[in-house]
């Protein structure tokens, strides 16, 4: 008698509720609450710039050397082999660089983002968000300095760039081999700042995907690596496009760039920058990837946000 009523109680328990964690009210919290942490990842992003440099006579500055040397040596090597217009070229692969170092940091970087902050996520109760956002907030930091030499660049070749339909081959614009024609530096160089805003947010979700998945299959990061590497010469970054369409026959070659997401996270950015014109197939590519990513990282936090700490 005992046994059966034992046994009618467990039939008519209730099974047992799923775990709060797991909601997207929870996901949004941790990231409205990562945003309001300003204070937090801001300090926590220039401490990471002043650390890596310290004892340093001109600290954070090595940044843009380095850029700048790179930029400056492969922009004349690859300005002869090319035989590009080094006038036009040059500010070409130095904004390239520029905007790539970001990219490049945010996805590298990000996917380490929770493994390198192990101590903080174990004893600090913050939002994971914080540390995607230190992740992006320092390497925004890195973008301010490198862009000094984007700046001196300008400077020195803004005479050719704010030329009517200059061309990177040094052509006539029109004439056999010239090229695509750019307009020229004008007021379109205030795109830029929505661009880099949709890369600081890209920045955001990859680290937040990226950074959840890799903490999860360490492998994953050795894998991407390799990947980087493989895109970084299929995005132009030290060739042009323009190439292509002054040597008729390569019109096959558009697709190593078109379909490219990489590609258009650059163009849209860097064509401004030095009086050229983002298409808007680029911009719709962008804004779309944007928003798919972002709502992939907020189902990844949903699903796997607890799981971060244990995982570290």
């Amino acid at each position: 008698m005992q046994a059966a009523t034992a046994t009618e109680r467990l039939t008519t328990l209730e099974p047992p509720p799923e775990s709060s964690s797991k909601t997207f009210t929870r996901a949004f919290q941790d990231i409205v609450g990562g945003l309001r942490a300003r204070e937090l990842w801001g300090h926590l992003g220039w401490q990471d710039i002043k650390q890596r440099y310290r004892r340093s006579v001109i600290g954070p500055l090595w940044i843009s050397i380095s850029m700048g040397v790179t930029a400056l040596g492969l922009g004349i090597l690859y300005a002869v082999l090319f035989g590009n217009d080094l006038k036009t070229f040059l500010p070409y692969v130095t904004t390239g660089f520029l905007v790539w170092g970001f990219i490049n940091g945010c996805i590298t970087e990000g996917m380490d983002a929770f493994i390198s902050n192990e101590g903080l996520i174990k004893h600090l109760p913050a939002p994971l968000t914080v540390y995607a956002l230190r992740t992006v907030w320092r390497q925004t930091l890195m973008f301010l300095h490198n862009l000094v030499v984007y700046l001196i660049i300008i400077g020195i070749f803004f005479k050719w760039l704010a030329a009517d339909n200059y061309t990177l081959t040094g052509k006539p614009c029109g004439t056999t081999g010239a090229g695509v024609c750019h307009p020229g530096l004008s007021a379109m160089w205030l795109t830029a700042i929505p661009a880099f805003l949709l890369l600081a947010v890209t920045g955001v979700w990859v680290t937040l995907l990226l950074g959840i998945i890799s903490t999860r299959f360490r492998d994953i990061p050795q894998v991407i690596n390799s990947l980087i590497q493989l895109f970084f010469y299929m995005t132009p970054i030290v060739w042009s496009p323009d190439v292509l369409f002054a040597n008729p026959g390569h019109e096959w070659a558009h697709v190593l760039f078109q379909f490219n997401p990489l590609y258009h996270y650059v163009q849209i950015m860097r064509a401004p920058m030095i009086g050229q014109v983002a298409s808007m197939t680029s911009w719709l590519a962008v804004i779309a990837m944007t928003v798919v990513g972002s709502a992939l990282a907020v189902v990844a936090m949903r699903n796997y946000r607890s799981r971060v700490s244990y995982w570290v």
